[in-house]
């Protein structure tokens, strides 16, 4: 084999034809959207849709500069700047069929935690027109049992006493907006890019609340001032593994050092409320709407649920990955049935979705074996995934009188799992959760107590108290311990699936 190909902007032109590669000349673009936390989704997703823009439309104004805010961030501003912020984007179908594509979309990064005041001044700058954040559920600071923005945050305490250096986005945030509004410029958008319910809603409740620690004139301006558009956003994108970086040096002689792998499928769904003006993404797959809550609830409640369904049994019982899962036909119909009987009932209707199409695509989405979907990775903390994507549910079927063993199935498997850390086979789980020595705790006193498990109320809240959900969940309990083999008790509730 020759030398490989290194990625970069001269060497586009010797990529094999195969490579799609971008047309448009990326020295004419400047930053319109600074994005804070460049990883496998935004890369696969936001960065992807304005790829797509910029190939198609004559439009120069809408690059974007990712901002690392974390010394976890190096490695990842080290390699697109030797790649001239180039990445492949390698596309994964159910049949096989892999697409390969260069991104051009990212023009620059900014690494916050050598130069807090270079990112201030690039989302301060009149040409940004939003900023965006991919930082993850942990990234918006909430204090868990409040709902309000956690001042205990050690990083937060330091960004309110010292405004030019940083640590959180919301002091960037705050200070970039404080020098457009000392500048008579207009506020930038912020939007958020996470899966988090009602995302923009939630940046635009801490933000200001930050903001009003140091200046309540200026949370007042930003409260008035700023967009904070919700959205709906889905794409599955796995860790990015060695065999994906070998793939395309071993079929196109290319050599980029951190590709973005993705299912084919993508989704965004966006409340159409912007500062300053916005990307055509609608052109692109994009979908921009009004009021983006019963997309949100239904992408929450049917694959971002489902995904912890089959992440937590199927961990329990010694599967690996979310196709393994799938393929498993008692495990499959499991999940149909727990989006069919106990899912959508409490769904609100979707404008111009078929759910039982959309049903029928997200499993098929899970069983794509071209996409190794750890459940290690699914299961990352489920103690901030659960209390939104799983126990609304159950809450609204307990209220309305519906059906409540599938999930309280799950519940109590993810206690096993939170108490031995191991599998059926005794073989180790990981777990990676803000709340594991305390989920642990509670989880290795159901020997003496049943209910200890829901003790933990910044997860579960009252739901001890729920006397028709505690019956079912100690059945749940006794089985899962009697024998950790949770495909006899999924059996057990298919035969007969109707809550006592």
């Amino acid at each position: 084999m020759n030398n490989p190909i290194k990625l970069n902007q001269d060497n586009l032109s010797q990529l094999p034809p195969d490579v799609v590669r971008p047309t448009y000349d990326r020295s004419r673009l400047t930053t319109g959207i600074v994005h804070v936390g460049v990883g496998g989704f935004h890369r696969a997703h936001e960065a992807f849709y304005t790829d797509l823009l910029l190939q198609s439309e004559d439009v120069s104004q809408w690059g974007i500069c990712g901002v690392g805010l974390r010394e976890a961030d190096r490695r990842m501003a080290t390699i697109l700047k030797e790649q001239d912020y180039l990445y492949t984007l390698i596309v994964k179908h159910p049949d096989g069929n892999v697409e390969t594509k260069v991104i051009g979309s990212i023009v620059d990064f900014l690494l916050g935690c050598d130069d807090p005041t270079s990112v201030i001044d690039r989302m301060a700058d009149p040409a940004t027109k939003i900023v965006s954040l991919t930082i993850t559920e942990g990234g918006y600071n909430v204090d868990v049992e409040t709902g309000e923005f956690d001042i205990s945050n050690p990083d937060a305490q330091h960004d309110v006493e010292n405004p030019s250096t940083p640590r959180l986005v919301f002091g960037y945030l705050t200070a970039a907006l404080k020098k457009r509004r000392e500048a008579g410029l207009p506020a930038f958008t912020v939007q958020s890019c996470d899966n988090v319910q009602h995302n923009g809603d939630l940046i635009r409740k801490m933000l200001v609340a930050f903001a009003r620690l140091q200046d309540a004139d200026l949370a007042e301006w930003i409260d008035k001032e700023v967009c904070f558009p919700n959205a709906m956003v889905d794409r599955i994108a796995p860790v990015t593994s060695e065999s994906d970086i070998e793939y395309l040096r071993t079929e196109f002689n290319l050599d980029d050092q951190w590709p973005a792998v993705c299912e084919p499928f993508h989704q965004w769904v966006i409340e159409d409320s912007f500062c300053v003006g916005r990307p055509d993404w609608q052109n692109y797959g994009a979908q921009f709407v009004d009021d983006v809550k019963p997309y949100e609830e239904m992408k929450l409640r049917l694959l971002n649920a489902g995904h912890s369904v089959l992440g937590i049994l199927g961990s329990v019982f010694g599967y690996q990955t979310i196709g393994e899962c799938v393929h498993d036909e008692l495990f499959r119909e499991y999940l149909r049935k727990f989006f069919d009987i106990e899912a959508t009932p409490v769904l609100d209707a979707v404008e111009g979705i078929d759910l039982d199409a959309y049903k029928a695509t997200l499993i098929e989405r899970f069983g794509n074996p071209s996409i190794r979907d750890n459940l290690a990775r699914i299961c990352l903390e489920s103690s901030s995934k659960l209390p939104v994507f799983l126990i609304p549910t159950l809450r609204k079927n307990l209220a309305s009188g519906g059906s409540i063993r599938y999930a309280a199935l799950v519940i109590a498997a993810w206690c096993y799992y939170s108490d031995k850390h191991a599998d059926r086979h005794g073989q180790p789980l990981e777990v990676t959760d803000a709340l594991k020595d305390e989920l642990h705790e509670a989880a290795k006193a159901t020997s003496k107590d049943r209910l200890s498990f829901l003790n933990v109320k910044q997860v579960f809240g009252d739901l001890a108290s729920e006397s028709r959900f505690t019956k079912v969940y100690a059945e749940m309990i006794d089985r899962v311990y009697g024998t950790p083999d949770v495909r006899e008790h999924m059996q057990a509730i298919l035969r007969d699936p109707i809550t006592p």
